[in-house]
C-alpha cells in the first residue's frame, strides 16, 4: 500500500470542471500555484538526490534534476573547496534520442514510487574511481578521473549491481541473469529457464510493493558467487489492465495475489560468477513464503535469511552454509497480531563476524538489539526512550564501533543520535531543528551526509564532522517557494492522546468561522503528522482559501509503540474511524474557530478508502468527502497487506465484510467524488468502478472523476487540474455563498 499522496493525472471524463485550461499569461493565481507546485514537484526538483560519499570522504557524488526539469544528472563535489562539476549527463549519451524504458523497468519504477527520470540510480566502487549508471536499459562505467564513459554490452538491463571488487556487474534482462565483465565488456548468462511463469533474480510484486525488498540477487563478499531469486507464479491470478486511450494496444499482464489465494513461489539458489548449477537453499518455504530480506556483506558472516509465514505473525532469521544449501535458525520472533517489517530493517552483521544488530519490537516498542552469532541476546543497544526507528550507520560496524540511529522521543519527527554498541553511556544527539532528520554514513570515519527537512522550511543534504557540525552544504538550485506553510504541531486530548497538525490561513481572525478539511491517511506506515513544511503546501493554499486545515494520527499510525499500532488487526475502520472523529472534536475545542457543521474529508489510497468509509459511516460529522484511488472491497487487494492485518478471508469473512466500503454503500447521504486512475496497478480501477457501480445501483447520487494514470501521478498538467477539481468540489459543498475562483 502506498504513502499517501495527494498528486494524481487528471483526465475528467463524467465531470465538468469550471477550471477551463488557460494559456499561462492569463492564469489565475490559483491555477499557477498549482502549476508551479506541480512543475517543481513541491519545490524538490533541484535538491540533491542519493549522495554518496567516495571512501576517502573526499568527494561526494550525487544526482540532480534541474529547479523544473525531472531528468537526473551525475554530479561531484569537493567537501573541502565545495568545486563543482557535472560528471554525466543523459544528453551526452542520447544526444538527441529520448529516453526509453521498458515494460520491467516501468514496473519497478511504479514500485519505487521513482517519477524522474534520467540516472535514476547509481553505483559507486568501493574504491571510489569509477560509477555505474543505467540509461534506456544500456550500461554505462563512468571514469571520475577524467569524466570518460564506457558504455557495456547488450540492452534492455534491469536491476545492476556492481560486484564488492568493482570488476563485475550482475545484471537482469528477460529475467534472467547475466555477469558483465568490466574489463573485457563479455557477458555471461547465469540462469536459463525463464518463461510465462518463471522469472529469476527480480524480486516479486509483493516484496517490491508490502515488504520494502527490490532486490533479486545478491554479490557474495568475495565477488565469486551470487545467491538469486527465482519466481513460480504459476497458479498466482492474473490481471489484465488495458489503456482506455489506445484500445488498439494489448492489456498489461500482471501477476497479483488477491488474499486468500495463491502466492508467487520463492526459492533461492547459489550459482559461481562463471556460471555452473545452481546449488538451491533449503528452508520451508511452504510455510514461511515470504523472503524478506537477503543479508551477504561480510565476510566474516554467513549469508543470512528473514523470512516470514503467511500471517507474518511467526519470522525465522536464517544462516546459510553456502557450499551446501543448509539454513539453521538463530532467531524466531512471533507477535499475535503481526510482524512489522520496516525500511532498513535487516541483520546487520559485525565486520568480525561475532554477532549482528537487530531492530525487534517485542518489548513493545522499537529498540536495536546486538546478538551474538548464533542468535542468542546480548545487550539492547537503545532503550525504549530512544524511539528508536532504524539503524543509520556506520557502514560497517566493528564490535567497538559507535552506532548512529535515526529516532527520539517525539514521535512527530526524527533525529539522529550516536551511541556505543553496547547500550552503555549517554545518546549523543547528532542533529537538531524541529524537522525530519536523516543520514548516510560511510566508511570514513571523518564526515557523513546529512539529509533535513525542517518545519522551518529549510530542506537539503551537508557534509556533517563527527559532532555533526556542517563542513559542507551540497549545492541546490531549487526554486524557493513564495511562502512558507504554517503548519502548526500539536497534542490533542480525547478519548486518548493523538498527534495533530493544524494549517490556518495567513490571516485568521480569531472568533471568526472556518470550514474544516481533514487531510487524511489513518492507515498503518504511515504518518501524516510529521515536523515537515514539503507537504503542507497545498493545505496552506486552502487554508488562505477560507478553510482549516488538519490532519490527525491515530491507532493504527507507527511510533506510538505495539498495542497502538496493532489496535485495527482485523477491523480496518472502526478504530481508525473513531479516533479521527475523537481527535477532530478534540481539537475543537481547543480551536473554536473550526466549524464542525462544514467538515470535508479528502485521502488517497488507504486515505481514500478512510475518505469513502467516513462519508458513508459518519454524515454527521463529514458533509463531503474525496476518495483518491480507495481501496473498496480488500478481497481485491493483495496477500501481504491485506492479511497482516484482516487475515485469512477464509478464516475471517467478518474482518473483510466490516472493512469494505460496499456494505455501506447504500447508506451515502452526502456528497463523494471519487477519483482513480484507469491503469492504476496497485490500487486496481476495478475498486473505484465496484463503489460507483453500487451506488448508481442504490440510486445515490455521486462524482466520479477517471484519470488516465497509474498509482503514483507526477505529470505537471494532470496533478494541476486534480487539484483545482477537488478545489471546487469543497468549494461548492463546504462554503457555497463563496464566489467561484476564475481561471
Amino acid at each position: 500500500m502506498s504513502c499517501p499522496r495527494l498528486i494524481a493525472p487528471a483526465l475528467a471524463i463524467f465531470l465538468v470542471s469550471r477550471f477551463a485550461a488557460p494559456a499561462a499569461e492569463t492564469e489565475s493565481p490559483d491555477v499557477r500555484f498549482f502549476r508551479d507546485l506541480a512543475e517543481t514537484r513541491s519545490y524538490s526538483l533541484g535538491l540533491p538526490v542519493s549522495p554518496q560519499l567516495t571512501p576517502d570522504g573526499k568527494h561526494v557524488i550525487f544526482l540532480r534534476s534541474g529547479p523544473r526539469n525531472p531528468v537526473l544528472r551525475l554530479y561531484e563535489i569537493n567537501v573541502e573547496s565545495g568545486a563543482e562539476r557535472e560528471l554525466l549527463t543523459p544528453e551526452q549519451i542520447l544526444k538527441s534520442g529520448g529516453e526509453k524504458l521498458s515494460v520491467e523497468e516501468k514496473a519497478r519504477r511504479e514500485r519505487q514510487r521513482q517519477s524522474l527520470r534520467g540516472f535514476t540510480t547509481f553505483q559507486l566502487t568501493r574504491d571510489g574511481t569509477r560509477v555505474l549508471v543505467v540509461l534506456g536499459g544500456k550500461l554505462y562505467v563512468v571514469t571520475r578521473a577524467d569524466g570518460t564513459f564506457t558504455e557495456m554490452p547488450g540492452a534492455g538491463w534491469i536491476a545492476p549491481q556492481l560486484s564488492p571488487d568493482g570488476k563485475f556487474i550482475g545484471v537482469v534482462r528477460a529475467n534472467e541473469l547475466f555477469v558483465i565483465d568490466i574489463g573485457s565488456r563479455q557477458e555471461r548468462q547465469l540462469t536459463t529457464g525463464a518463461n510465462e511463469f518463471i522469472e529469476h533474480a527480480t524480486a516479486e510484486f509483493v516484496a517490491q510493493e508490502e515488504l520494502d525488498r527490490f532486490d533479486g540477487f545478491w554479490w557474495s563478499p568475495d565477488s565469486k558467487s551470487i545467491v538469486y531469486q527465482e519466481t513460480d507464479n504459476t497458479g498466482v491470478e492474473v490481471r489484465y489492465i488495458s489503456d482506455p486511450l489506445h484500445p488498439e494496444a494489448p492489456p498489461a499482464k500482471n501477476f497479483y495475489p488477491r488474499p486468500g489465494t495463491p502466492n508467487a513461489k520463492v526459492r533461492l539458489g547459489i550459482v559461481s560468477r562463471d556460471g555452473g548449477d545452481t546449488r538451491w537453499i533449503a528452508w520451508d518455504n511452504a510455510k514461511f513464503p515470504y523472503l524478506a530480506r537477503v543479508e551477504w556483506k561480510e565476510a566474516k558472516a554467513p549469508l543470512t535469511l528473514y523470512v516470514l509465514d503467511r500471517v507474518q505473525q511467526t519470522g525465522l532469521m536464517l544462516t546459510v552454509d553456502a557450499a551446501t544449501g543448509a539454513t539453521r535458525e538463530i532467531l524466531r520472533e512471533a507477535d499475535r497480531a503481526w510482524l512489522n517489517v520496516e525500511r532498513r530493517m535487516r541483520p546487520r552483521w559485525l565486520t568480525d563476524g561475532s554477532g549482528f544488530l537487530w531492530p525487534s519490537e517485542r518489548s513493545g516498542r522499537w529498540q536495536l538489539e546486538l546478538r551474538r552469532a548464533d542468535g542468542t541476546f546480548k545487550v539492547n543497544v537503545t532503550n525504549e526512550g530512544d524511539g528508536f526507528a532504524e539503524l543509520v550507520g556506520p557502514a560497517n560496524i566493528s564490535p567497538t564501533d559507535m552506532v548512529q540511529f535515526a529516532g527520539g522521543a517525539d514521535s512527530r519527527e526524527l533525529q539522529i543520535y550516536s551511541c556505543s554498541i553496547d547500550g552503555k553511556g549517554e545518546r549523543k544527539a547528532l542533529t537538531s531543528g524541529r524537522g525530519m532528520h536523516d543520514a548516510v554514513m560511510s566508511d570514513s570515519a571523518n564526515v557523513w551526509l546529512h539529509q533535513f527537512d525542517l518545519v522551518g522550511g529549510r530542506a537539503g543534504w551537508e557534509v556533517c564532522d563527527p559532532d555533526g557540525k556542517s563542513v559542507r552544504v551540497l549545492p541546490s538550485v531549487a526554486e524557493k517557494p513564495p511562502v512558507a506553510p504554517k503548519n502548526e504541531l500539536a497534542r490533542v486530548k480525547g478519548e486518548r492522546e493523538y498527534d495533530a497538525s493544524i494549517v490556518r490561513p495567513s490571516n485568521f481572525k480569531p472568533g471568526q468561522s472556518y470550514p474544516v478539511i481533514l487531510d487524511v491517511y489513518a492507515g498503518p506506515q504511515a504518518k501524516q503528522v510529521t515536523a515537515t513544511f514539503r507537504r503542507f503546501f497545498v493545505p496552506q493554499w486552502y487554508a488562505d482559501h477560507g478553510y482549516i486545515v488538519v490532519s490527525f494520527d491515530g491507532r493504527g499510525t507507527p511510533r506510538r509503540g505495539r498495542d497502538w499500532e496493532r489496535a485495527i488487526r482485523g477491523n480496518f475502520i472502526d478504530v481508525a474511524l473513531n479516533d479521527q472523529v475523537d481527535a477532530l472534536r478534540a481539537l475543537a475545542k481547543q480551536v473554536p474557530e473550526m466549524d464542525l457543521s462544514r467538515v470535508g474529508v479528502a485521502g488517497w489510497s488507504f486515505g481514500g478508502y478512510f475518505s469513502a468509509m467516513a462519508v458513508l459511516r459518519r454524515p454527521d460529522v463529514f458533509k463531503c468527502g474525496v476518495a483518491g484511488a480507495p481501496v473498496v472491497t480488500w478481497e481485491n487487494y493483495d496477500t501481504t497487506y491485506t492479511e497482516r492485518y484482516l487475515g485469512l478471508p477464509q478464516e475471517n469473512p467478518e474482518a473483510y465484510r466490516i472493512s469494505s466500503v460496499l456494505t455501506y454503500a447504500a447508506d451515502l447521504k452526502r456528497p463523494l467524488l471519487i477519483v482513480h486512475g484507469a491503469t492504476d496497478d496497485n490500487v486496481y480501477f476495478q475498486h473505484s468502478v465496484q463503489l460507483a457501480d453500487a451506488l448508481y445501483r442504490a440510486g445515490k447520487p455521486f462524482e466520479f472523476l477517471p484519470l488516465l494514470g497509474t498509482h503514483m501521478i507526477s505529470d505537471p498538467m494532470t496533478r494541476l487540474r486534480r487539484e483545482v477539481r477537488v478545489a471546487e468540489f469543497f468549494d461548492r459543498n463546504l462554503t457555497p455563498n463563496k464566489p467561484a475562483a476564475t481561471p
